[in-house]
This record gives C-alpha cells, structure tokens and sequence, in this order.
C-alpha cells in the first residue's frame, strides 16, 4: 500500500495513515486506498482497530491540492463516496475502534476520528473543525459527530469558530475520551490490550445496538453535507479561502 501501514497482532489491527511528510493530509488518492483499507479490515476477524498517523501528526484534513481535483463532478462524487466509506465503514463495523490522536488533527481528519468509538489524544495535540476558514461547511459526517459529542447548539458554535483546541480543551468540551501524557501510540496499544482481555462481544454489541439506529441518519447528513460542500465550492469566500491558505494570509471575506 503506498498511504497506509497495516499491522496486525493478534486480535487487534493497527491502520496507520502514511504520509507523514505531507501531516497525513488526505487527497484523491490517499481516500480511495482509504476505502479500500477499511473495506478489507471490517471483514477480517480482527476484534480492535486503533487507528493512528505517522509522522508528527494524524490527519492535517483534505490536502489543499485535491481542491482543484474536485472541480470536475465525477472526481468530486469518487471522493465523496471514498468519504462515505470511510466514517459509516468505522461506525458500522463490527469491532472496537480507537482512534489515536497527535499533532495536528483538522477538518476531514477530525470528523473521520470521530467516527470511532474511543478518541485518545496526545497532550500536545491540536483538533479543530476548521473547514469554515476556506468558506466551508464539515463534511465526513461532521455534523453528524459533533453533535452526538457536543450536542446541537455548542456543535455550531465549534463548526463556526473554527477554533483549535489543545486535547485538555478537546477533553472537556467532550470532544475526546482520554488524554495521554505519554506515548500515544504505546498507550493505544495498551489499551487495545485491554479491552481484547475483556469481553469484547459485549462491547460489540452495546456499539451495535446504539449505532445500528443512528446509521439512517448519518447517510442523511453525509447526502446533506455533500450537495452543501458543492455548492459552497462555487461562492467567492472559498476561493479566497484556499487562496489566502496558499499564499498564507489572511483571508478577506465578502460573504459571497
């Protein structure tokens, strides 16, 4: 695989996203091997998936260089359904997932974080759901997730601000389960240990059970949030985002 590490132990599998150079920023083709990862590992016997990122951070959100790829309908909806894949294939899946948060964690990257069950992160890390600074609304079923965590109201507000939050912050606004002064990758690992030590069915089942009602209403928001981001890629306050992103400034925006 060119995007990811795949590595199994015993009951559980590690899915490390790879491409530490770039922060693991995800483009056309990283998603697709990302569909296709979760794909392969939700029909494996394997009971606990922690999900992590190499390099000095797990998800920097959609490389800015997939913006000009999306602009042709036919990559747009390829990587919408890659997206799709992705966060139902974890919610759905018939095992424990954790996901193990450091460095930066943005955009695309939070909302397919959140759409594990466990979300333990690194003291230093830095979640934000900042799609609104390049005029934006969360896709990857980020409404979805923020609001289960945050509840309606304080979900709008964190869509809106775009603000950044260090993992205490994250941890008490309830965005996060745990957070980890020491290696997050080895206290992952512990407690993947852990939980395959208990009995892990009955977890299973519980997520089962909660998930299974909620999914219908997931695929609602995913079909909401794509028509909305489409729609949005076209107004005057994106391209200025992504432009003021490239040229690293501050954006000027009309509302348009």
């Amino acid at each position: 695989m060119s995007f990811f590490e795949i590595v199994r132990n015993g009951p559980i599998v590690h899915v490390k996203l790879d491409r530490g150079k770039k922060y693991n920023a995800l483009h056309v083709e990283m998603l697709r091997e990302f569909a296709d990862v979760v794909k392969e590992i939700k029909n494996n016997d394997a009971q606990i998936v922690v999900l992590s990122g190499k390099g000095d951070g797990f998800c920097a959100g959609g490389d800015i260089s997939m913006m000009k790829d999306v602009n042709d309908p036919s990559v747009y909806n390829q990587v919408m359904d890659d997206i799709e894949a992705i966060v139902t294939g974890f919610y759905t899946m018939p095992k424990m997932v954790i996901a193990a948060l450091h460095g930066p964690v943005v955009g695309l990257g939070l909302s397919i974080a959140l759409s594990a069950d466990y979300l333990m992160a690194d003291a230093n890390a830095k979640l934000s759901m900042n799609f609104i600074g390049i005029g934006l609304a969360p896709d990857g079923g980020g409404h979805f997730f923020l609001e289960q965590r945050l509840g309606t109201h304080r979900a709008k507000q964190f869509a809106w601000q775009g603000e950044q939050l260090r993992a205490k912050e994250a941890f008490d606004f309830q965005l996060i389960d745990l957070v980890c002064d020491e290696n997050i990758h080895q206290e992952a690992e512990k407690l993947a240990h852990k939980w395959s030590e208990r009995p892990i069915q009955s977890m299973i089942a519980t997520k089962k059970i909660y998930n299974e009602y909620k999914v219908d209403q997931l695929v609602q928001y995913l079909a909401k949030e794509r028509k909305s981001q489409w729609k949005l890629r076209e107004t005057f306050d994106h391209q200025e985002g992504v432009q003021a992103f490239i040229e690293k400034r501050t954006p000027h925006f009309k509302g348009e």
